[in-house]
């Protein structure tokens, strides 16, 4: 194991692990990767060192300045890491929608947090536009930096580098990969460097059943953070997915909760709802498959709320 010269450079290389319990007789091996070993504890510390590192060197980003982002919590927790590591100043624009763990995360690496305020604690289109709006205000101010995490495609390429450990672990044996879909850069990056190496590789994005937005229905409100923005997000290509699929939010509940209790794999809902949908796959594909997805953070975001209930 190599020392690490930054905490930075610690970004990616996590573990892969084949479900054992959950999975049903006569289906497709599935393999999760723990992106919960990041830094922060999710996937989007490779988006976030991504969109920082281009603005900086295109200029847009400059020293001592203040990023400003919408997020639900996971985006802003890891691009308040990377400006808390490189030097900046973070404003995340959030929402007593989500987890308040992930603001106590955020104001721990120094964030400064401004609220928009839900209707009954609901994901919904007019939340998601209403931040992104307030954001975009707040980025008006010199010396700041929108980083507008929907229609940036710097976030893409910090996903190449998933795409690859997945390939590499397997040793090239994967049939499908499956993801949930925020701002689709997660899916699209993996998928890119997925198929470079084999373009029959099927790829599934997952929605939230109460807004399938991306499956041709109308956008409602739900409780699995992190997905289902309520409109198709900027950068979604449909050309790099094969089939899209839902999951409701008592489906992605049940399957994190199973996930913790059978196979000591704590994590959050959208998690859930990524193997709840792969065990579907892998029924389909059959035992000679293997199904690929990712735990997208870990349960300790969600501890606040009722994912997990108090005994």
């Amino acid at each position: 194991m190599m020392i690490a010269s930054n905490i930075l450079e610690a970004i990616g290389n996590t573990p892969i692990v084949q479900l054992r319990k959950v999975v049903p007789p006569h289906s497709a091996r599935v393999l999760v990767k723990l992106e919960w070993a990041n830094p922060t504890g999710s996937m989007k510390d490779r988006m976030a060192k991504g969109m920082i590192e281009r603005a900086e060197a295109n200029g847009r980003l400059l020293p001592g300045g203040t990023v400003v982002e919408y997020t639900g919590g996971t985006t802003g927790v890891s691009l308040a890491f990377v400006c808390a590591a490189k030097g900046y100043h973070f404003h995340a624009v959030f929402s007593d929608a989500f987890s308040d763990d992930k603001r106590v995360m955020m104001q721990a690496f120094g964030a400064k947090v401004t609220d928009v305020i839900s209707e009954n604690k609901m994901i919904t289109e007019k939340l998601i536009r209403g931040m992104i709006e307030k954001s975009r205000s707040l980025a008006q101010q010199p010396g700041h930096w929108w980083s507008n995490q929907l229609s940036n495609d710097d976030g893409i390429p910090g996903y190449h580098a998933l795409g690859e450990e997945i390939w590499n672990a397997t040793d090239g044996k994967i049939d499908a990969f499956i993801q949930s879909v925020g701002t689709a850069h997660s899916i699209h990056g993996v998928t890119t460097s997925l198929w470079k190496h084999n373009p029959k590789i099927h790829i599934t994005a997952v929605e939230p059943a109460e807004s399938p937005v991306l499956s041709g229905g109308e956008a409602g409100a739900h409780q699995i953070e992190g997905i289902g923005i309520g409109f198709t997000p900027p950068l979604w290509d449909r050309k790099l997915v094969n089939e899209v699929t839902i999951v409701s939010t008592e489906e992605a509940r049940m399957m994190a909760r199973r996930l913790a209790s059978e196979e000591g794999l704590f994590a959050g809902t959208s998690s859930g709802g990524n193997v709840a949908a792969a065990l579907r796959l892998a029924r389909r594909l059959g035992p000679n498959a293997t199904v690929v997805t990712l735990l997208i953070d870990s349960g300790l975001r969600y501890v606040s709320t009722d994912l997990y209930p108090k005994l």
